[in-house]
């Protein structure tokens, strides 16, 4: 491992210009459908209430469809809809033929068990990777839809030449959808992970000084700005997966966004970092489409 680096554009890893790329493959294969009269990709997105980091989100979501030529459908619901009129939206999804894969943007409002609702959809339709048979389907090594998120971490490492065979990855967080499955894809068997993987979580004793052991760090913990310099090696690449907001009066949104790490502190450590925004979020997203055209191709569950 090298020692402290300056914070340079030479370290910080670009989610955004990586999910960009990946977008112009996909606009060329939705234009390659269009030459030969198939059907494009159609993505619908169910949003309930008004959360403000999940507005957002799914409005980038909307973009990105447009960017690569997706049909698109937002159903929006107030955040009193009752569970059993969602679970209703959810069947009418799984049965339209003209909507290829969709997602119901989380978090879901207290009295909706979101458990239920994953469960609802169809695994071909589940491009966020959710559903039990996809995560199932992901720890079997078979062909599945995979989480967005987890996805496009090791997708971005390996698009960046980051090397992860025999390195050790410290995940910190155990969530269903980020930190769990993660895990499991950097130890996978392949030529774009192998390596061996330590998951903490907030019950994890000595986290700093198992930290410090990783090549790769993973923070998925929700808190933001909890990673900091004593607890990252020098060299070690960093991934943020963390979008907080909090409160910034000097911002004229009246809030900043902010990740799991302290990134003043660890980017002059790190040989490579992500930064928030403009790391993580970006690559899920593109994932997110390219799950889509996975489904809509029928290439994990043939149509």
């Amino acid at each position: 491992m090298i020692s402290g680096n300056p914070v340079t554009t030479s370290n910080l890893i670009d989610g955004k210009q990586t999910a960009e790329d990946i977008k112009v493959e996909i606009a060329a294969a939705v234009a390659a459908l269009k030459a030969t009269g198939q059907k494009v990709p159609h993505l619908a997105a169910i949003l309930v209430g008004h959360d403000g980091g999940s507005e957002t989100y799914v409005r980038n979501k909307v973009l990105a469809c447009e960017r690569v030529g997706y049909e698109s459908t937002l159903l929006r619901f107030e955040d009193n809809i009752t569970e059993a009129e969602l679970l209703a939206k959810v069947a009418e999804l799984n049965e339209n033929p003209a909507v290829d894969g969709f997602i119901v943007q989380l978090p879901l409002p207290k009295h909706i068990d979101a458990d239920k609702v994953i469960e609802a959809i169809r695994p071909e339709k589940d491009v966020d990777g959710f559903h039990p048979m996809n995560l199932g389907r992901m720890v079997a090594g078979l062909p599945a839809l995979l989480p967005a998120t987890p996805s496009g971490i090791v997708e971005l490492l390996t698009r960046q030449g980051i090397k992860t065979s025999g390195k050790h990855a410290v995940v910190i967080g155990r969530s269903n959808i980020v930190g769990t499955p993660v895990s499991i894809l950097l130890a996978k068997n392949l030529e774009t992970a192998n390596c061996t993987v330590t998951l903490c979580h907030s019950r994890t004793k000595n986290l700093a000084e198992i930290c410090r052991t990783a090549d790769i760090v993973v923070a998925a913990i929700g808190r933001p700005e909890f990673v900091t310099a004593d607890m990252v090696s020098p060299g070690a690449v960093v991934i943020d997966v963390g979008t907080t907001r909090v409160p910034d009066a000097t911002k004229k949104s009246g809030f900043a966004l902010k990740g799991d790490v302290n990134f003043a502190e660890v980017a002059p450590l790190a040989s490579a970092i992500t930064p928030v925004p403009g790391g993580v979020g970006p690559m899920t997203i593109a994932m997110l489409l390219l799950n889509t055209l996975r489904a809509a191709k029928g290439e994990i569950y043939p149509r």
